[in-house]
């Protein structure tokens, strides 16, 4: 990978390079950085496979959403104090980032109600397939917002997605509509995403500038996760980044359900419901965040977001094995498109430079 420079920036996913060649990670490294994202694809993606039994039991969405980032904060918090070295990351920690990251991590309340709410009407394979709009909104937003994709790839990925989404929505055969409140959830999932992560750069300071430092350095640049990533890496660990945000989460649909009358006591959760519930938040949520973002560690933020684009692939071929699910010729073409526009946003690149090295929210002084 080429070599990286920090220096002082601020920005949730920030990425720092420079043109001149340097030494790369040992293939291991790079060999375990791959099969880490792949796992942390697997685990998002099985997300909305786990929702189907726990709506089968006549769970509500607040309850599930509730669970799934309560189970995965505590667990985040555990994998956090089991470690010297990870305590030691959060008491680093300033308290306007310690604040930015919290207030992050309510916000993601919007996009992630959204998406499990419209599963209870759309498919797994259509919801997943609409989801990954977001990468061609985020580099359309960016060119107004933050810094933005060189050249007109972004304006080109984000008209080859819309395209793909159309296919995809026009294919479902005649009958087999969902509701239109179930696909405005579905829709609005991505682009409450695509706002999320730009508003995350801008709060860490970023603008639509583009101007190089010292030795070539390249100004911050805004990257793009992977669906339904709660957080970003928090250098050199990523562990108290994902407490603090799955934490907040947690708080706020638990106001929210408590609010519209419902419980947050283990004991009303439906009898059977636990193994996915659990699954849900430790597979799906919490080892998914933890893997991706050790992944990126280790072949860089631009790569690994480019390999979590098996993510859709993966999750509707298990819809259609598990749950019968099946996609019209049309509707495959265009998640096919989708997937293209993903990639061809994310390598919207034509400065040279290759992303390597990923930070987060607050300011980096070195």
């Amino acid at each position: 990978m080429p070599a990286t420079t920090r220096h002082t920036s601020a920005s949730i996913v920030v990425v720092t390079s420079i043109d001149a060649p340097s030494r790369r990670a040992p293939i291991s490294g790079q060999a375990l950085g791959i099969a880490l994202v792949l796992v942390s694809a697997a685990g998002f993606g099985s997300g909305a496979l786990l929702v189907q039994p726990l709506y089968d039991a006549d769970m509500e969405p607040l309850a599930v959403l509730f669970w799934r980032f309560a189970t995965a904060a505590l667990f985040s918090w555990g994998y956090l104090l089991l470690s010297g070295r990870r305590r030691a990351s959060l008491r680093a920690l300033s308290r306007r980032r310690v604040a930015v990251l919290l207030f992050l991590g309510a916000l993601y309340v919007g996009n992630s109600y959204a998406f499990i709410a419209s599963l209870q009407v759309v498919s797994i394979s259509l919801a997943s397939i609409i989801t990954y709009l977001y990468p061609a909104l985020v580099a359309v937003m960016a060119t107004r917002l933050v810094r933005r994709l060189e050249g007109r790839r972004a304006w080109i990925a984000l008209g080859i997605s819309i395209f793909g989404v159309a296919l995809t929505v026009g294919g479902i055969p005649e009958g087999e509509l969902p509701p239109l409140w179930g696909l405005a959830l579905a829709f609005a999932n991505p682009i409450i995403y695509a706002t999320w992560i730009v508003l995350q750069a801008r709060l860490a300071g970023e603008r639509p500038t583009h101007q190089a430092g010292p030795a070539g350095v390249a100004e911050p640049g805004i990257d793009i996760p992977p669906g339904d990533a709660e957080t970003a890496t928090d250098a050199p660990d990523p562990a108290p980044a994902a407490a603090l945000m799955t934490s907040a989460t947690a708080l706020v649909f638990a106001l929210l359900l408590l609010g519209s009358g419902g419980s947050v006591s283990p004991l009303d959760v439906p009898t059977g419901t636990w193994l996915p519930l659990l699954g849900f938040g430790l597979v799906a949520t919490a080892i998914a965040i933890q893997t991706f973002y050790a992944g990126v560690k280790r072949i860089g933020g631009a790569r690994a977001s480019l390999i979590s684009t098996v993510e859709p692939v993966y999750t509707v071929a298990l819809a259609v094995i598990l749950f019968g699910e099946h996609l019209t010729t049309m509707q495959l073409i265009g998640g096919a498109l989708v997937i293209f526009a993903v990639i061809l946003a994310e390598t919207g690149r034509t400065d040279g430079s290759t992303p390597d090295v990923v930070d987060t929210v607050g300011a980096s002084s070195q």
